[in-house]
């Protein structure tokens, strides 16, 4: 029962999380930047993990909860990192996320060749939804460290069981 309501929560996090990215992207027209693309890849897994705990109860329940665990521990970290280039406390990891260099004897030509077809977002400016003080980056790392919270209890809870129950 409790693989059941974490496997329920966590997908119902991961499409959360996942809407309101495509919602910002494609609905409100903001740009992501690399690091936003990235930082979907662990709601993917946890909305996944989420499906088979919700849908295959016992000990694979239990397994799919666990392996959420360093999906989320990742969410929260690349949410971390990208804050921290938000800031403007370090540099981004990614090139992409870094404006073109252009040299000076280069031909507006050659200039124009080089761009990109999309142009892309810095990942120093962030995104804010509804004008509140956070980020969405922000927002994305509180989610899942909450999740990540809720998720390592259920999975207490059920080794106890289990434990108790031998």
């Amino acid at each position: 029962m409790i693989a059941r309501l974490t496997g329920g929560l966590m997908f119902f996090a991961g499409f959360a999380a996942l809407f309101a990215a495509y919602w910002a992207e494609h609905i409100l027209g903001y740009a992501p930047c690399e690091l936003c693309l990235i930082e979907r890849a662990p709601w993917r897994i946890v909305a996944f993990l989420g499906v088979i705990a919700l849908l295959i109860p016992g000990m694979v329940g239990f397994w799919a909860t666990v392996l959420a665990l360093p999906a989320l521990a990742a969410s929260v970290m690349l949410a971390g990192i990208h804050n921290g280039v938000e800031q403007k406390w370090w540099e981004s990891p990614l090139p992409a996320c870094h404006a073109p260099v252009f040299h000076a004897g280069a031909s507006f030509h050659d200039r124009m060749a080089s761009m990109p077809m999309r142009p892309a977002k810095p990942c120093d400016d962030p995104t804010y939804l509804f004008h509140l003080p956070v980020s969405m980056t922000v927002l994305g790392g509180i989610a899942a460290a909450v999740l990540f919270i809720i998720v390592s209890y259920s999975v207490v809870l059920q080794a106890r069981r289990w434990h108790a129950a031998r």
